[in-house]
């Protein structure tokens, strides 16, 4: 058993990868190419892309849509899709060196990368493949279009278009494996391997450069010790010497299963000067370079080496049908050929038809029998007794939260229903009322006034406390800074209220949290700060807005369902301001009803509480 001895993994239905970069086009035909082969999960899990922010990128999943994670840090995609061992990388010859060396920091989860870019210098290559095998990581490329497992996983465009794989069957394993340099050649042994045999079991095109990551012979040894690979198939080309180790494999036994060889560039000799081929690595640097002395050097070493290229499938066809005669290779039965998917453009093209969806929605699905909060059907929400506080964690946070973090989601709406017909929002929303404007035009007149001077206090409040909590600053010295920027300490400060007359919502907040959350650290920094700003000024308290903001964050980070980054993601995205906007509308919509029911007139405010300027003293 060699499977130790190989770094290049053996890929399985269940192999999953992250693409670095956005590859839309190319993620697309690895998706196309899973649901095709019937693989369970979508081979790719993630995309990075290191120049924007983490986001969704919608892609088909057969003729339905769904949505791939994009990832700015490298760390967290793996961190979070901890299944995934395959990076294909996309990036260009000017950045796959620093991105290749820091996948390799993750060489305990990442067995295999593929690097596609073409022109990567040699230097860069020699010690990107020196760090890959220190680390026993297997590469694949640089310069090339990867591979593919029929049935199993594609990298990247390897196998054309779909209609391509179609006709070359790789949507199911075949008995034959390959290697090439090309990767426009591997799609021409796709081709020829399926007319002549059972088809592809596995290719991988190792790509042109002069030092690919990975060489014929560690590919061969692979295919050789798999038991469900039955012959062998090598397409080298002019320049190098890695065909010799084939050689020598062959001659020593190592190599025991039938090898169909060739090695292209045979024209070469009709030049009366070196040549150099397409690929940085196609040039005789000596006879033993050029592709007919290593076609015959893999002749008298025991390979099927053809007269010629045209003969090359008529060899393989001859060693397949002696083994299937002999008894040695049982052909599988052949499985129904998959329907293609088609993109828009195309389908249009043919008369047919996949619309893309115009939006996308993850809370909530109504299609089923009962509506579902995300995949909660609302007969279980009512089983369960979730209750206000539970639905708004389904809804608002995909997670189902505990009953002491629901329950303080209730109170926060219940503490910030409404502060009296004096305040904005309130006063706007009565005004609206007694002109005869309807309930929801009434409510908007009052929400539109909430804002950095009312109800926006909660996100900034929760974004400067945990900020300076997280950084480990003292109280003192916090509060002594935000002086030197001469900035407002939002959720700090109350006109009438003070240590020795405290607002009562706010000893409710401070004490739940304190007894139920198990993490309070963002609160007693707060409470610190408290005891400087009073040293002040008496009212300089921890107002209800920052009690409610520090306490939330707490109960976020505690609650077991979110990390710090995501909960403090979540409270960026305004979910603090969306809490005091839905309390505060019960409020407003209080006022409303109150204004309709003791049916006030037409709203005009008095003169003598209006100081008139006169022009004059302008």
């Amino acid at each position: 058993d060699h499977e130790a001895d190989h770094k290049v993994e053996n890929f399985t239905a269940a192999t999953r990868c992250v693409v670095y970069g956005l590859q839309h086009r190319a993620v697309q035909g690895m998706l196309d190419f899973d649901y095709m082969c019937k693989r369970e999960k979508p081979s790719v899990a993630a995309m990075i892309f290191p120049f924007s922010a983490n986001h969704y990128i919608k892609f088909y999943w057969g003729t339905e849509e769904t949505l791939v994670p994009v990832y700015q840090k490298m760390e967290e995609a793996f961190e979070k899709h901890p299944d995934v061992t395959v990076c294909v990388n996309f990036a260009s010859f000017r950045s796959v060196y620093s991105s290749v060396m820091e996948t390799l920091n993750f060489s305990d989860q990442i067995k295999t990368i593929a690097i596609i870019a073409e022109g990567v210098p040699e230097s860069q290559t020699r010690a990107l493949n020196k760090e890959a095998h220190k680390k026993n990581v297997g590469i694949i490329g640089p310069a090339t279009v990867g591979g593919i497992k029929p049935g199993c996983f594609r990298i990247g465009n390897t196998g054309g278009m779909l209609d391509n794989i179609v006709m070359s069957k790789l949507y199911r394993p075949g008995s034959v494996a390959y290697v090439s340099k090309s990767g426009g050649m591997s799609n021409e042994l796709n081709n020829i391997i399926c007319q002549n045999s059972d088809g592809v079991y596995e290719g991988v095109a190792i790509g042109g450069d002069r030092y690919p990551g990975s060489r014929f012979i560690d590919h061969l040894l692979r295919y050789n010790d798999n038991p469900s690979v039955h012959i062998l198939v090598l397409l080298g080309e002019v320049g190098g010497v890695d065909e010799y180790e084939i050689c020598e494999a062959l001659k020593s036994g190592r190599i025991t299963k039938p090898l169909v060889a060739w090695c292209i560039g045979t024209c070469a000799s009709i030049f009366p000067f070196e040549v150099q081929f397409g690929h940085a690595g196609a040039l005789a640097r000596g006879n033993m370079e050029t592709a007919r002395a290593k076609n015959q050097a893999l002749k008298d070493a025991g390979a099927h080496v053809p007269n010629n290229f045209f003969e090359f499938g008529n060899e393989i066809k001859k060693i397949y049908d002696g083994l299937v005669e002999s008894g040695s290779l049982v052909p599988a039965p052949e499985p129904e050929t998959p329907k293609i998917p088609m993109d828009y453009t195309w389908a249009k093209r043919l008369g047919l038809v996949r619309k893309p969806a115009n939006f996308i929605s993850s809370i909530s699905d109504d299609r089923g029998d009962e509506i579902q909060y995300s995949g909660m059907p609302i007969s279980e929400v009512f089983e369960q007794e979730l209750v206000v506080g539970g639905v708004i964690s389904l809804v608002w946070f995909h997670r189902q939260l505990p009953a002491y973090a629901t329950k303080f989601i209730e109170m926060i709406l219940m503490v910030t229903a409404d502060h009296g017909p004096a305040v904005s929002g309130a006063h706007n929303t009565i005004v609206a009322a007694r002109a005869g404007k309807d309930l929801v035009s009434s409510l908007t007149s009052g929400l539109l006034t909430i804002g950095p001077r009312f109800g926006g206090a909660l996100d900034e409040a929760a974004s400067i406390f945990t900020d300076a909590s997280d950084a480990g600053v003292d109280a003192q010295q916090f509060v002594k800074d935000m002086r030197k920027q001469n900035k407002l300490i939002m959720g700090i400060g109350h006109r009438i209220k003070s240590l020795s007359n405290p607002d009562k919502r706010v000893e409710i907040i401070k004490q739940y949290a304190l007894d139920n959350f198990s993490d309070n650290t963002v609160l007693k920094f707060a409470l610190a700060v408290e005891q400087v700003t009073t040293q002040k000024k008496a009212n300089l308290i921890l107002n209800v807005d920052g009690c409610i903001a520090v306490c939330f964050v707490d109960m976020m980070r505690s609650c077991g369902a979110f990390s710090n980054v995501e909960a403090d993601e979540l409270v960026k995205n305004g979910c603090l301001n969306g809490l005091f906007v839905l309390g505060r509308s019960m409020g407003f919509i209080g006022h409303y009803l109150d204004q309709k029911r003791l049916k006030q007139g037409l709203y005009r405010h008095p003169w003598d509480d209006i100081s008139y300027l006169s022009s004059d003293m302008g």
